[in-house]
């Protein structure tokens, strides 16, 4: 069995792969990796984005296996090894049950669920056969309460992402591969934006620590998770929300 001891939160030398990484979260998360040492590669659906400085973009469907394989398979061969894959990639609907359709459930799904799938899928094995990798799924608070803000499509994918990262997580721990998920509350970033219309809630009224979270909350947690600074910890859901859910 693999055993990797506790330490600083450096991730000096290692290479991340970052889903979503030109979204709020993901790009935060990009910026701290590259600040914590690590070389970063961000992949999203648009051609062409600017996570940061000494960041590598590239553009890459989540949903799609064989692109999937091509972009990891290039990582691979100029990196030649990827320790650390985080799964941001996400989309939200809010659609009543009622009047939610198939194309919208298909839609969450892929991107939520086959976009944490196939990366998975196919960076699971090689972290197996290295004795060393973590990984890192981006759930969310509606996994465990019902959602705040969201559709029944979008609690149903993230509790997938939630299920499936405790296999991933038992299947990995011999050899030494960890997988986590945050989970957050709602995060001020363009996604929740979109959700609340611009109009949110006050925090002061729902959040036990007065305001939303922003996208460092969440990359400092993601540091912590990624980094050896949490190496007895796996299978475990990082509850990121001021307060509004309560382990």
């Amino acid at each position: 069995m693999a055993q990797h001891l506790s330490g600083p939160p450096s991730l000096e030398g290692q290479v991340a792969l970052i889903t979503g990484g030109a979204g709020g979260m993901g790009r935060a998360i990009a910026n701290t990796f590259r600040d914590a040492g690590a070389r970063v590669i961000a992949t999203d659906i648009a051609e062409h984005a600017d996570i940061g400085a000494s960041i590598q973009y590239r553009r890459y469907d989540v949903t799609s296996r064989a692109q999937t394989d091509r972009v990891i398979d290039e990582v691979l061969t100029e990196h030649g090894a990827i320790d650390i894959l985080v799964l941001c990639a996400g989309i939200i609907a809010r659609t009543p049950l009622g009047d939610s359709t198939d194309e919208e459930w298909d839609a969450i799904m892929s991107v939520n669920v086959r976009g944490v799938v196939n990366p998975t899928r196919k960076l699971f094995p090689l972290m197996c056969e290295r004795g060393f990798g973590k990984i890192l799924a981006a759930g969310s608070i509606a996994a465990k309460n019902g959602g705040v803000a969201s559709g029944p499509a979008y609690v149903s994918a993230k509790a997938a992402v939630h299920g499936m990262m405790r296999w991933v997580a038992k299947a990995g721990a011999p050899h030494g591969v960890y997988a986590n998920v945050l989970a957050p509350g709602p995060v001020e970033t363009a996604m929740w934006s979109n959700v609340t219309g611009n109009v949110a809630p006050s925090a002061n009224a729902t959040v036990p620590l007065g305001r939303y979270g922003n996208a460092d909350d969440i990359a400092q947690a993601a540091l912590f998770l990624c980094s050896p600074a949490s190496n007895w910890i796996t299978g475990t859901s990082l509850d990121i929300s001021g307060g509004m859910w309560m382990d």
